[in-house]
């Protein structure tokens, strides 16, 4: 099983100084599917990261520390934004090109989230079934965009990226997907 390792480097417009460092491992751990393990470094009481809530299906997970992937075919415009809440909550959106929701259905699908911690590293771990975000995933290449929402205990937001091209965080531009799998 091959599996690259990029680090998230904070947005120039971020507070980010409670974080140390931030890593993504990606892989295909087995046929059709793709797993990711974020590693959160740093001041963890300095954050707000919460670890007890009901793990289900959830909107707007961005607003608070989340982990965000970003699937696509590449030099194709549709692509699909997952994220991952410490708790276990997860979000899935398909997007036709840059932004534009797609009229069809998200996907259904639960992906399994793992959650260790300890007093200064946390690390989230997410598989995922690709033939249930799109049959073309399933096998060939991929662009991914690997990001990461982190909020402190103050409730301020820092943005992470493995690229930032635009002055402000997006994470939707296709220039951030650069991790070719």
């Amino acid at each position: 099983m091959a599996s690259t390792t990029v680090t998230l480097e904070p947005h120039p417009t971020s507070a980010g100084s409670f974080v140390r460092s931030l890593r993504a491992t990606v892989s295909r751990p087995a046929e059709g599917m793709l797993a990711v393990v974020y590693t959160l470094e740093g001041a963890l009481d300095a954050l707000r990261i919460p670890l007890t809530r009901p793990a289900n299906v959830s909107d707007r997970l961005w607003e608070h520390t989340c982990f965000e992937l970003f699937i696509a075919r590449p030099g194709g415009a549709a692509y699909h934004e997952l994220n991952f809440a410490p708790y276990g909550a997860w979000a899935v959106y398909a997007f036709d090109r840059y932004r534009v929701r797609s009229r069809d259905v998200a996907p259904a699908i639960e992906p399994s989230i793992h959650l260790r911690h300890a007093d200064t590293k946390l690390e989230l771990e997410a598989q995922v079934e690709l033939a249930r975000l799109s049959r073309e995933y399933a096998s060939g290449s991929l662009a991914l965009g690997v990001s990461a929402v982190i909020e402190d205990t103050e409730g301020n937001l820092s943005y992470w990226s493995i690229a930032h091209p635009q002055p402000k965080p997006d994470f939707h531009d296709r220039e951030a997907f650069t991790l070719a799998l």
